[in-house]
């Protein structure tokens, strides 16, 4: 995996920069080594703040760690993108061993008689006789897959409160590992953004 290291007003002691590549080499292991990372060193005050970011082929993990040391800070962000990396992977082997095709068919095997001949039979009430070796009609049973009650989310974990822009919405979607995430920017236009089964990220754009 391709790893950019950035320093923002801070030194990257060589201890950090040996515990960065060994944790992107746990995530080069889970998404691939075609994935790319970029960790973005800071401070503020007293406290050091570290930012990853790993584009993967059909993915985009962004984690943030922050604490009092620059190595502590490092550990968090690698560990939430680590778990964010090991959640994808698992999504994505569910959607493959989906089976296509839910529904079975069922039929209930149908004697047939051999006969020779066609003879009429008279009913017992005087009805219309009844061919003997007539065929009869199978019912097929078809065995519907139970539909699964929706997940209720409540106000604060679907909506955003503050207004925020495309960019920022991804990033939050991803720390907070949400599938869906209601907000609105500075202009007042109101959009969704969900995951998809395939774990990729969609934007609708409501008028």
């Amino acid at each position: 995996m391709e790893v950019e290291l950035t320093a923002r007003q801070v030194h990257i002691p060589k201890a950090v920069r040996d515990l960065a590549a060994e944790g992107m080499k746990r995530i080069a292991r889970i998404l691939g080594k075609s994935a790319s990372a970029s960790i973005v060193f800071s401070t503020q005050k007293r406290l050091q703040f570290v930012e990853v970011t790993i584009k993967a082929r059909q993915h985009t993990i962004v984690a943030e760690g922050k604490a009092g040391t620059m190595q502590s800070a490092l550990h968090k962000a690698i560990e939430h993108a680590e778990n964010q990396a090991l959640r994808h992977r698992d999504r994505r082997m569910a959607i493959k061993r989906k089976p296509k095709h839910e529904k079975t068919l069922s039929a209930i095997p149908v004697a047939r008689p051999k006969a020779r001949r066609l003879q009429p039979v008279a009913d017992a009430a005087g009805e219309k006789p009844v061919r003997a070796g007539a065929k009869t009609r199978a019912a097929i049973a078809i065995a519907r897959k139970a539909v699964a009650e929706p997940r209720i989310l409540t106000s604060g974990e679907a909506f955003a409160l503050k207004p925020m822009s495309i960019e920022e919405a991804v990033k939050d979607a991803e720390f907070r590992d949400r599938d869906l995430l209601i907000f609105h920017n500075l202009s007042g236009d109101l959009f969704v953004l969900h995951r998809c089964r395939d774990g990729q990220l969609e934007l609708v754009e409501i008028p």
